[in-house]
């Protein structure tokens, strides 16, 4: 008995006809018959009445289907489980990560799955927010940390981050005085944020649109310490994320911008689970975030 037999035993038995379940097996039909009249003299029973024009089950071939799936479906758990081994041995994952974002905690999940599934190749790739959405939505990107205004439809995410956004001046600049701002009151100086298609400039330009504010965007930057860097000499005013922003507390005042409430996000995506390696990974991930001190 083989289990080609039982495949083409259930297809008959589904479909009730040889013709059609010759073309669900994808073999010929004097195939199926061959096979199954084999199976039948292995068993000393028939299992279909053939003189009507549909193939019906005869009391032996009921008593034997439920056993034939329970076989296929014993085999593929097999194939499987063998499988899902398989992958966390010789895998692959592709990593993304939000330009100038260095988030310690996503290292360390790399580096202790790497030490877990040392046969799995890892890939780590930089890119804008908007793009590292669109990779994982592809399937060329299997995990990724983003910045973002709201968890992307359609894909699953697990928030590390969720903050107000804050302006940040030197000591000498006319804001420095405020306990607070408005985005009417930075839009009167030069401005210093991330480019489009990051999670804190999508967050900060949304609030500027809401209110019908127009920026004056002076310079861009990928990275929160060039932000700072070039508020602290005076070029403009740093958008920032409050946690971005206390990092250069001994250089910068960080501002409250008061009418600027919906968080940015740092979060991780992925589109699915299915695989073994990204679930690992996964949860290397959260027990690194979870960690004191993990974000």
């Amino acid at each position: 008995m083989e289990l080609r037999q039982l495949e083409y035993f259930v297809a008959v038995a589904e479909e009730r006809n040889f013709t059609r379940a010759a073309e669900r097996v994808r073999i010929s039909q004097s195939g199926v018959s061959a096979q199954i009249r084999q199976l039948e003299r292995e068993l000393g029973a028939e299992l279909f009445d053939r003189s009507a024009r549909t193939a019906t089950l005869t009391v032996a071939g009921k008593a034997a289907l439920e056993h034939a799936r329970a076989a296929l479906a014993a085999a593929e758990a097999v194939g499987q489980a063998v499988g899902e081994v398989s992958d966390l041995i010789r895998g692959r994952l592709t990593v993304g990560m939000v330009i100038g974002c260095t988030v310690t905690p996503l290292f360390d999940a790399l580096a202790a799955f790497h030490r877990a599934h040392p046969g799995v190749e890892l890939s780590l790739l930089e890119d804008n927010s908007d793009r590292l959405v669109e990779e994982v939505r592809a399937g060329t990107v299997d995990l990724a940390l983003i910045g973002a205004a709201a968890a992307p439809e359609g894909l699953e995410s697990l928030t590390i981050v969720s903050e107000r956004l804050v302006a940040a001046v030197p000591p000498s600049h006319p804001l420095a005085e405020r306990r607070q701002v408005t985005l009417d009151d930075l839009c009167a100086h030069p401005l210093i944020c991330m480019p489009p298609g990051t999670g804190l400039r999508t967050v900060f330009d949304r609030a500027c649109a809401a209110r019908s504010v127009r920026p004056r965007m002076a310079l861009q930057a990928s990275a929160a310490d060039a932000i700072a860097d070039l508020a602290s000499r005076g070029l403009g005013v740093a958008v920032l994320s409050e946690s971005m922003a206390a990092h250069h507390r001994d250089r910068l005042t960080p501002l409250p911008i008061d009418d600027a409430r919906s968080p940015a996000l740092l979060a991780l995506v992925w589109r699915d689970t299915r695989g073994p390696a990204l679930r690992a990974l996964l949860a290397h991930g959260r027990r690194a975030f979870a960690e004191p001190g993990g974000a």
